[in-house]
């Protein structure tokens, strides 16, 4: 999936968005015109973003983006989409942090103007390691900068993390509370398994996803820590780099309360999964990009908060992916993109990698 065509996401018109856009503009900003709406090239599988410009003298920007919940119609990745929480947290993270996000302009809740909520943010240039093809390739920007720049790079990348959960307050933070009883990262996971079960609602059950979970509450830390914001989706491919210095984070619809380590993890994982990806295509990778050791070292030098319980929380990010890859892997079904295999387990692409963690020698 990482290397095939990018699946179908959406059923929307483009041009009939273009012109109910400038219609609702119109209603913010009179006379405004919507004008150049694209989609960029790195959109995600989730929620949809596009691009364009506003034509008016008085615009707040010229250069936006329009983040819209997910195409009903379309299979949707996720059950619910919430703009109004990332929105908020977008303004919150700005508010309180020095962490580089793009300026919150407008939010839409009523679905009416565009058929789904919606909100608008400054457009940030810059460039994105990309997920198709995957910046681990030969290629891609990231894989041609020197060793310095791809050290550079993570360096500013793990200090946006340590600063995102250093400098919010927790309780600003508690409208992102996971549901529930319990301490937050228990809430986390009951939420991801309460997700699991509505991907597979009438479809194959996972026996590697099923046996993951289970190898979690072999690991269970001893104690969670203290929560803190996490970004959810805390990822190098949700980051605008300007040279190689983070300029704009993105993708926010997976922000929650939980410990530091579920972004650390993810952010460990997720560069694995796509270094893993190109070793298995005949490639070297970038096996000294986010290498764990040096990223939990200098998160700790930042924070003072050494990183623990890391063979659960990159387990868990693993995991996490694996419910997401699972659930984009029967949209394609559902478009006729793909068939659904006997073992539904080969559906996600990193399935020899998250069986390794379970038997826990991936990091051997």
């Amino acid at each position: 999936m990482a290397t095939a065509p990018r699946p179908r996401t959406t059923t929307r018109d483009p041009e009939e968005l273009t012109r109910r856009l400038t219609a609702w503009l119109g209603t913010r900003l009179p006379g405004a015109k919507a004008v150049g709406v694209t989609v960029p090239a790195s959109n995600g599988m989730s929620s949809e973003t596009l691009l364009f410009d506003i034509e008016h003298p008085g615009a707040p920007c010229k250069a936006c983006v329009l983040r819209l919940a997910a195409d009903p119609a379309a299979y949707t990745v996720f059950p619910a989409y919430d703009m109004a929480r990332q929105y908020r947290t977008l303004r919150l993270v700005a508010e309180h942090t020095d962490v580089p996000v793009p300026r919150a302009l407008w939010l839409e809740e009523d679905p009416g103007p565009l058929g789904v909520p919606f909100f608008v943010m400054e457009r940030v240039a810059g460039r994105v390691p990309p997920d198709v093809m995957p910046y681990t390739y030969e290629g891609s920007w990231l894989h041609a900068a020197s060793d310095a720049e791809r050290a550079h790079l993570e360096a500013a990348t793990v200090s946006l993390l340590a600063r995102l959960h250093d400098q919010v307050p927790p309780t600003e933070a508690e409208f992102l509370a996971p549901p529930g009883a319990g301490d937050t990262l228990r809430r986390h996971v009951t939420a991801q398994r309460a997700y699991y079960a509505w991907v597979i609602d009438g479809l194959p059950r996972s026996p590697l996803i099923e046996a993951a979970f289970d190898r979690l509450e072999q690991l269970w830390p001893s104690d969670p820590g203290t929560p803190v914001l996490s970004w959810g989706d805390a990822r190098i491919g949700n980051i605008v780099y300007d040279g190689f210095d983070p300029v704009a984070v993105l993708d926010w619809e997976m922000a929650a309360l939980a410990p530091r380590e579920v972004d650390l993890g993810w952010a460990i994982y997720l560069h694995r999964f796509f270094h893993d990806l190109t070793v298995a295509s005949g490639q070297r990778g970038l096996p000294d990009l986010l290498r764990r050791d040096r990223v939990e070292a200098r998160y700790a030098r930042l924070t003072g908060h050494t990183p623990r319980d890391m063979d659960f929380h990159t387990l868990y990010a693993a995991l996490r992916h694996a419910i997401v890859m699972l659930r984009i892997a029967y949209r394609q079904a559902y478009f006729g993109e793909a068939a659904v295999p006997a073992d539904p387990d080969t559906l996600i692409l990193h399935h020899d990698s998250l069986r390794a963690m379970v038997q826990g020698t991936y990091w051997d």
